[in-house]
């Protein structure tokens, strides 16, 4: 069974930093690309970053520069570094691997 916990969401102060975690169980992790999603209230779920099994990366414009994705295939765990948070990256932040499976989210929160 596949399971996928995201910690490390919180309250945080505009210029802050987070780093959130994914830890996978249940799947061959490193032979899988790893998304983070995002999703606000009243919003739909966007797409924030991606990397993939061979460590190639990509983010959504509106984080570029900001956050950093990245992954320790020994852990099984994937991260999303995000620093100089705003209070429209405030949402509930999901992990996706191999495509169809997520995580349960995990809340930031962004104060002004």
């Amino acid at each position: 069974q596949v399971q996928l916990v995201e910690s490390g969401g919180g309250l945080v102060q505009a210029g802050g930093s987070r780093r959130l975690s994914c830890a996978a169980s249940g799947i061959s992790f490193s032979i899988n690309t790893i998304k983070w999603y995002r999703q606000a209230p009243g919003k739909q779920r966007e797409w924030v970053a991606t990397i993939t099994s061979g460590g190639s990366t990509n983010y959504a414009d509106s984080v570029k520069g900001r956050f950093t994705i990245s992954r320790d295939n020994a852990k099984n765990t994937g991260y999303l570094q995000m620093n100089s948070l705003k209070p429209e990256d405030t949402a509930v932040y999901y992990c996706n691997v191999a495509i169809i499976y997520w995580g349960q989210g995990t809340q930031v929160t962004v104060s002004s």
